[in-house]
């Protein structure tokens, strides 16, 4: 069995080919094992770049295509690099806000993935891109020990990516310009603003957003000043301002909105799915 030192030798000479990608992930799991491996582009609100997977077709739809459709807006992985995040390798759940995995976008979209702990390699790449290499478990979350001998790989990682994707901004430029009528929003803080326009108030709207994320009542009425008694309130007048009833559907309303509604201007129950 060829060592993660061969691979690495393979994986430098195959950088700025169609290669790379696979080789990177060759010398990841030489270290540590994993089931999946996707390298994202981000750059942002543009829809995420898959700059490569090794899914089968029958996974390829939830982790990749389903993804880039809108739920990708709630991921902590996108969120953060948003908000800059510091390059390193990270985990998911050190990312996500408190209730995460009691939140909408866990329940309607990540847990349909079927991964037992999910962890990405945050590189920073000039022109405010971040490429992030994400490798995925089935089964088991990374030890502390492998996470530590994975992190040891940083430096290689980081390099390597750097010069291979050292022009990602112009491919994502390239691959959705500004003036391509997208139908996706310029930026996550526009797309939660213009949410229910017409329909609900500018507080609403936050707790719209802080929502969404998984953030919990508690942890909403602290972000935003307030008691958790009125996050409630407001989510009561959202649900009915919208005709909706639960998290779950205020969860798909956003998603359709992003897809379907650029203006932001979210459906009601009655005709978001027509």
């Amino acid at each position: 069995m060829r060592s993660w030192i061969e691979f690495t030798g393979t994986m430098i000479s195959e950088v700025g080919t169609g290669n790379f990608a696979r080789e990177l992930s060759g010398v990841l799991k030489a270290v540590v094992p994993f089931d999946y491996t996707v390298v994202f582009g981000y750059r942002g609100a543009a829809r995420p770049l898959d700059l490569f997977d090794d899914f089968p077709d029958e996974k390829r739809k939830v982790f990749v295509e389903d993804y880039q459709e809108g739920p990708y807006l709630l991921d902590p992985f996108f969120l953060a690099c948003g908000n800059k995040i510091e390059a390193g390798l990270y985990r998911i759940r050190d990312l996500a806000p408190d209730r995460f995995f009691q939140g909408e976008y866990y329940r309607s979209y990540y847990a349909r993935t079927g991964l037992a702990e999910e962890i990405g390699f945050f590189i920073e790449i000039p022109g405010n891109v971040f490429v992030v290499v994400s490798l995925m478990r089935a089964e088991k979350p990374f030890s502390a020990k492998e996470f530590r001998q994975l992190s040891e790989l940083w430096p290689i990682v980081r390099a390597a990516c750097q010069r291979h994707w050292h022009d990602l901004a112009a491919i994502i430029d390239n691959t959705y310009p500004a003036s391509s009528g997208s139908d996706l929003l310029q930026s996550i803080e526009q797309a939660f603003q213009n949410f229910g326009a017409g329909l609900l108030t500018p507080r609403e709207r936050q707790v719209v957003e802080f929502t969404l994320k998984g953030h919990s009542a508690d942890a909403v009425g602290k972000i935003l000043g307030i008691s958790s008694g009125t996050v409630s309130i407001h989510r009561r007048n959202i649900y009915s301002k919208l005709r909706i009833r639960s998290q779950g559907e205020l969860f798909s309303v956003f998603i359709e909105t992003l897809v379907r509604n650029p203006c932001g201007t979210a459906p009601t129950k009655a005709n978001a799915w027509t």
